[in-house]
């Protein structure tokens, strides 16, 4: 789930952000995989330090916007609709602005920027979650590194299909978020909070590669850190998201 900073992993979903090598706190034994007798951490990001952009890797390909993140900063309508196309098929997430005002405003802006166009479900645990949201082009990533956003109360429980931003802390959201494959409440108290419900295309998620298991070093998945400053992998991606009617 979780900054490039380290792997707070799932629990700590993903989250968004990634950053490198903090720890998270363990979750209850019955978020525990098939796969491992070990429970997955929290949705997390790696807490290390910012990947370096590459250069001449900025550039043409990306709206340039998403080289300068203080200028995403629309305010989000108080429902709207994002939809991600991937290499399964298509999900739809609602977002409702009123669980997750600020969580709201960022995924929407980063939707219509194109953020998460060509990027990997890099953690994908089954029976906890699945995360993503480290760009393909180290030149965003290292952008974003620290485009942190305050927390919101969590007005929704992570139950199955809600969308949350993963982190590494109070106040480390950035760009990876995650959806709970099942009902996992007790991140409820973990100050995830969810800011959509996918809708439409749950059987998509739930057909998300999950052989990997758990990210590295805990497990052969791969390490955000590496995906941050040296792109994409190959894993199952979105190829496009977009605000929907």
């Amino acid at each position: 789930m979780i900054p490039a900073r380290s792997a707070l992993l799932l629990l700590f979903p993903l989250a968004l952000c990634c950053k490198s090598s903090e720890t998270a706190p363990e979750p209850a034994a019955t978020a525990a995989t098939a796969a491992s007798v070990t429970p997955p951490t929290p949705p997390a990001v790696p807490a290390a330090s910012a990947p370096a952009a590459p250069a001449g890797d900025l550039a043409s390909k990306v709206h340039p916007a998403l080289l300068s993140p203080a200028t995403l900063n629309e305010k989000a309508p108080a429902i709207f609709k994002a939809q991600f196309t991937t290499s399964r098929g298509a999900f739809v997430v609602e977002v409702h602005r009123d669980w997750a005002p600020t969580g709201a405003d960022r995924i929407y802006n980063l939707v219509k920027a194109g953020f998460y166009d060509d990027t990997r479900f890099f953690r994908a645990i089954d029976g906890f979650m699945v995360q993503f949201g480290i760009s393909g082009d180290p030149a965003v990533n290292a952008k974003w590194h620290d485009a942190n956003i305050t927390d919101d109360p969590a007005k929704q429980s992570n139950k199955r299909g809600f969308v949350t931003f993963a982190m590494a802390g109070p106040n480390t959201r950035t760009t990876q978020i995650f959806i709970n494959y099942k009902d996992n409440t007790n991140l409820d108290s973990m100050g995830f909070s969810a800011f959509g419900q996918v809708t439409k295309g749950m059987d998509v998620v739930d057909s998300l590669y999950k052989g990997y298991g758990e990210g590295s070093p805990r497990g052969l998945g791969p390490d955000q850190g590496r995906l941050q400053q040296q792109g994409n992998a190959k894993l199952d991606r979105v190829i496009r998201a977009a605000i929907v009617p």
